[in-house]
């Protein structure tokens, strides 16, 4: 017998568009309004029953907390609800597709974290005796040897906790070599469309930071870098594939005329996720690089903790490779953990960048996921990663405008603002208009080279099914926008547990700090 299909309606959408319901309790259905956990408790009260503590005698010469420490009660039904409630907020890459541009939201794969979890990973401590940790040990020489044959280089830290930090060791080991040469070089040459920690890094190191202008096509001429090159240059530092999700043709002889002038070439890894398995930058002239293994090899970006950025060195800087790194004695693998034994290897490191040696439960995910691929599963990975961005551009491109013209990408496909104009939407109403979709936005206005930059990165791990429906809601915000739908796009998101705030306020007058309402009243009288 059929069913009956007489009754309520009850798909998304069944309300009037623009009706907007309001309820008494502020929720949405099964989406729970959720104050803050100040506001949700009291601070009078406790979760939890405590024997009074016997007195005694403060040590603290004075310095004891003489009002309440102020953290709200609840009781452990409210306090996990609390949590749960803010995690459904989230919008995370178990929940959907995250283009985002330069950031490479791949999926996490759950081998990893069962790998991760495994006690002789899990529960060892930083400190143990060395001859109790050698399977630890192990692994870091296994995932160093790795980094090492994918890129075509001689020595690896592993112990840099993300990408900017793998900047700042990668570029220690440059200024140390100079430094050991005799060399005083004190200006570093950075891409216009390079990542915002390429100079922030150079400038915090005391180095002058020189631009070399893209060409038209949104790459870096060589020309352009001769003219930028002199005595006074100790490195450059590019990304490649560049943040405009384009390999640079002329990397080779870039490396070269860098080479040559005396300098050394620091290659922002970000974007290695589009050629693993395909070029072996060591093989392209590079001196370091740092690797995100967030992003190329699919461990949690931050992963509730440290993330992890290793540096890969050439022949030429691994001799200045940081302490701590791990060498074998006999059947026994150990860590140098000082300059002295460094040295004792014939090495001569810059320092140490970090207490202890990395972050292993990083380590674990990153050699599961290329241990579980294989050199033709990380290559095809690459393959699949460069045809799902093109894929998107050539969906988009007639509606979409691109600034470089219509060439092939990379991982990533860049757009501009400029199909928007004169609808009176800007890039930023259109991302916003994006979350009521479900989606959150891909990276906007940036590269900063690119008016109203959309920077779209679908990566490898989605379905051509879920990157057709990706293009069709992108499609369709754009026909909206052509069409005068300009309301629509002002006031989004309508449908996201909070309205879009004023961001020009926000900025000018930021609440950091939470207080009572009756605090706060006190305060502005």
């Amino acid at each position: 017998m059929a069913m009956n299909s007489q009754g309520r309606p009850t798909t998304p959408g069944a309300v009037s568009p623009g009706t907007e319901v309001r309820t008494f309790t502020g929720h949405r259905g099964l989406d729970h309004e959720e104050a803050l956990i100040f506001e949700a408790g009291s601070l009078s009260k406790s979760g939890v029953d405590l024997p009074e503590p016997k007195p005694v005698a403060s040590r603290l010469n004075g310095l004891e907390r003489q009002g309440q420490i102020g953290l709200p009660g609840l009781t452990e039904p409210e306090a996990m609800r609390h949590y749960v409630r803010l995690s459904q907020r989230n919008y995370a890459i178990d929940t959907g597709l995250y283009p985002l541009g330069s950031c490479t939201m791949k999926h996490n794969p759950r081998l990893n974290e069962k790998m991760a979890r495994l006690p002789g990973f899990g529960d060892i401590h930083p400190l143990q005796p060395q001859q109790t940790v050698q399977g630890a040990l192990q692994l870091m020489e296994m995932l160093a040897a790795y980094l090492l044959e994918l890129t075509g280089m001689k020595a690896v830290a592993l112990s840099p906790k993300a990408g900017a930090h793998g900047e700042l060791c990668g570029m220690l080991a440059i200024k140390a070599a100079h430094e050991a040469a005799g060399s005083k070089r004190d200006v570093v040459l950075v891409p216009d469309s390079a990542h915002g920690t390429n100079p922030a890094t150079a400038a915090f190191m005391g180095y002058s930071v020189r631009s070399i202008p893209a060409r038209e096509n949104g790459t870096v001429s060589v020309e352009a870098v001769r003219e930028a090159l002199g005595p006074d240059v100790a490195a450059i530092m590019l990304t490649n594939p560049n943040t405009c999700g384009l390999f640079e043709p002329e990397v080779v002889e870039i490396a070269k005329a860098v080479h040559e002038a005396g300098a050394y070439f620091y290659c922002d890894g970000a974007n290695f996720n589009a050629i693993v398995g395909k070029v072996r930058p060591g093989e392209l002239g590079v001196d370091a690089m740092h690797i995100n293994l967030h992003k190329t090899f699919s461990t949690p970006h931050g992963g509730g903790g440290p993330g992890s950025g290793p540096v890969v060195l050439s022949e030429a800087l691994a001799k200045y490779a940081p302490v701590p790194f791990i060498v074998r004695d006999g059947d026994s693998l150990r860590l140098v953990e000082d300059a002295a034994d460094a040295e004792a290897q014939g090495q001569s490191p810059f320092g140490r960048l970090t207490a202890f040696h990395g972050q292993m439960g990083m380590f674990v995910r990153a050699l599961t996921y290329m241990m579980s691929h294989g050199a033709d599963g990380m290559r095809q990975a690459s393959e699949d990663a460069v045809l799902a961005a093109n894929y998107v551009r050539v969906g988009l491109r007639d509606l979409f405008s691109q600034p470089f013209g219509d060439q092939p990408c990379m991982h990533e496909v860049l757009f501009d603002d400029k199909f928007l104009k004169e609808t009176g939407v800007t890039t930023l109403d259109f991302a916003k208009a994006m979350i009521d979709e479900g989606y959150h936005p891909m990276t906007v206005y940036f590269p900063l080279v690119v008016h109203g930059a959309m920077l779209v990165e679908p990566t490898e791990s989605e379905s051509k099914e879920n990157l057709d429906l990706f293009i069709a809601t992108l499609r369709h915000l754009a026909e909206a926008a052509k069409r005068g739908e300009v309301e629509r796009f002002k006031q989004a998101p309508r449908l996201a547990p909070r309205r879009r705030l004023d961001e020009t306020k926000a900025a000018r007058e930021p609440k950091l700090r939470w207080r009572p309402d009756a605090a706060q009243k006190e305060a502005a009288e």
